[in-house]
């Protein structure tokens, strides 16, 4: 009897697994903006006195929803939440603020002198459409000052992120800045929002309808065009600051009139979290294309919500993405770090490959930036790829100079090159890079 034919498989095939929608890859054309903007940023954050500090990305979501505040979008659409196999609801982290002032409570920091400044580096995620500038995965650095209230520690931070954007070559932005008040006057200024939006309550959006009655405030941050031709004329916050608000925020203005930071004044800015108080920034490209840079404020009550002590802060968070894309965008170049003396080391022969192991790692020692090409054979393509990055001095290793224990130096630059004896390399490197650095100087 003739065989059955074979049922077709209703398996899919299998073809290569992709990364999850809204999470990707960062390669290393884009990792060097990156490391850019990270030198950057600590440079300045180690010679304003902030110690880094880093938390789970993992945490109890009870501290978002009271941290962050439960009617905003960060909490009611964008957080990442799942239970535990033991039932523990749980949430990566869609923000530091919250995190870092657990931290802070938790561990006792308060007994610490204050204030304390601390600066953070990661990854957070937020569940929302994926799009231009935005992912599920991303990155935020920022600093925090917890333990002081003064004026002027609003207007540094203020300062190192304006510094920060000019040392990276950013200097087309704008400073948008407002104050909302504390809990002594915010209380006036939502009822005087409420009554402002109520006749038009009809025509708004289904999301500004449930802020209206959970956060009212919330209600400035609607992108849709018929809210925000409402909102146009709408009470402002600067208009019911009770003294102390109002002197707070008129010294952080002086101080950043003192040290020639231009700002505006905006409003209708609130930020997206339920913490802040009083002060409130945001800095974007001067154009105001596409989305801010970053921004923070202060947030005086966050470590009693949390807590039982009181402690006042302000602090400020910026997308590290956003920052490269920003660094694109104006056609930064990716400038090389010229003050490590780098060489490149090219060998010859399998000798000569088992010798330059350890020669580079001797280099490396020494002080030298150390480039290869390990696994090509042909002293031509290996000194085609020196030049290519611009390395000023190659070392050829090959079967005779292993054999004898030399190195040949070469002047990428003049063309010219020596025989040198491995036992004098160190020195006679040196020696060039000093007289390189000289003529620099001269």
């Amino acid at each position: 009897m003739p065989k059955e034919p074979k049922k077709p498989s209703s398996k899919k095939p299998q073809g290569p697994i992709q990364s999850v929608k809204g999470m990707r890859d960062i390669l290393p054309d884009e990792m060097r903006f990156l490391e850019r903007i990270r030198k950057a940023f600590l440079n300045i954050a180690v010679s304003y006195g902030f110690e880094g500090i880093e938390t789970p990305i993992l945490e109890d979501t009870d501290l978002f929803v009271r941290g962050v505040g439960k009617a905003t979008d960060v909490v009611q659409k964008q957080m990442f939440s799942f239970r535990t196999k033991g039932g523990d609801p749980v949430t990566m982290r869609p923000e530091y603020t919250a995190g870092v002032v657990r931290a802070y409570y938790e561990n006792g920091m308060f007994n610490l002198p204050q204030p304390l400044k601390l600066w953070y580096w990661g990854p957070v995620f937020r569940y929302e459409r994926p799009q231009a500038g935005r992912h599920r995965q991303f990155h935020q650095l920022g600093a925090e000052i917890i333990g002081e209230i003064n004026a002027v520690l609003d207007a540094q931070l203020i300062q190192f992120f304006t510094i920060m954007l000019k040392e990276l070559g950013i200097t087309a932005y704008t400073v948008e800045i407002n104050s909302l008040g504390c809990k002594v006057c915010r209380s006036g200024y939502r009822q005087a929002v409420v009554n402002y939006f109520r006749p038009d309550i009809r025509k708004m959006c289904p999301d500004c309808k449930r802020r209206l009655k959970e956060s009212p405030l919330r209600v400035f941050e609607c992108d849709k065009e018929k809210c925000r031709e409402i909102a146009e004329k709408a009470p402002q916050t600067v208009d019911h600051l009770c003294q102390e608000c109002h002197s707070h925020f008129k010294e952080v203005l002086e101080y950043l009139d003192e040290i020639d930071i231009p700002y505006h004044l905006n409003p209708k800015l609130v930020r997206g979290l339920d913490y802040y108080t009083k002060t409130v920034f945001e800095i974007w490209p001067e154009d105001q294309a596409g989305y801010a840079l970053g921004g923070g404020g202060r947030y005086d009550n966050l470590v009693e919500m949390l807590g039982e002590k009181m402690a006042p802060a302000v602090g400020f968070s910026a997308g590290i993405e956003r920052l490269a894309g920003e660094l694109k965008k104006i056609g930064a170049p990716i400038v090389k770090d010229k003050d490590i003396p780098t060489v490149f080391l090219a060998q010859l022969g399998e000798l000569g490959r088992k010798k330059s192991l350890k020669l580079f790692e001797e280099l490396r020692r020494a002080g030298f930036r150390v480039m290869e090409s390990f696994g090509r054979n042909s002293i031509k393509s290996q000194l085609k790829i020196a030049n290519r990055e611009e390395t000023g001095i190659a070392l050829i290793l090959g079967q005779k100079e292993a054999l004898d224990g030399t190195i040949i130096v070469r002047d990428m630059t003049a063309g010219t090159q020596e025989t040198v004896p491995l036992s004098k390399l160190i020195n006679e490197l040196q020696k060039r890079f000093a007289l390189t650095e000289t003529n620099k100087s001269a």
